[in-house]
């Protein structure tokens, strides 16, 4: 079976990952960078070991291949947002065609297809409950191919993480 091609945020298919990109050195830069996503080049390549100019290449390396993304994380409280819920979803059809519109909708800020009982799941951030009733009423259930929808609010966030590939 010939691997699915990586594909950037935008869709855009992307080139295999250079395995010198995740080396030692390439992840402790991620793991510079995970800690502090504003860290500056001089002091990642202090942390490493390599010139400024080596961890410039090395991050855009990176980020170029899709293997890295440097964004600002916020906490959706802080910003008006009291509400968090994760949404199961059965299909009818194909489940990816449904994913792509449903990725479309503002407030859903994670979607993917899994195998178990639901062939979705998503998570959404609202105001409020009236506000995630809009959202999984007017905007969700009636997307084609949308057969069943099972939400659950989210009470606390117990842990969150993105250290991903650099324990």
């Amino acid at each position: 079976m010939a691997p699915v091609p990586r594909r950037h945020r935008s869709g855009l298919a992307l080139a295999p990952s250079p395995p010198e990109l995740l080396d030692g050195v390439g992840k402790a830069i991620l793991r510079e960078l995970q800690e502090d996503g504003r860290r500056s080049y001089t002091a990642i390549a202090a942390a490493v070991g390599l010139s400024e100019a080596a961890v410039r290449q090395r991050v855009k390396a990176l980020v170029d291949s899709g293997l890295l993304q440097i964004v600002a994380v916020t906490d959706p409280l802080t910003l008006g947002f009291g509400v968090m819920a994760s949404i199961g979803i059965s299909v009818t059809g194909d489940a990816r065609v449904v994913a792509d519109v449903l990725s479309e909708i503002a407030e859903v800020d994670y979607c993917v297809l899994t195998s178990g009982r639901y062939d979705l799941q998503l998570e959404v951030v609202c105001r409020d409950n009236e506000h995630l009733l809009t959202v999984v009423n007017d905007r969700i259930r009636p997307v084609e191919g949308v057969r069943e929808v099972e939400t659950s609010i989210c009470l606390r966030v117990h842990k969150q993480t993105y250290n991903y590939g650099t324990p």
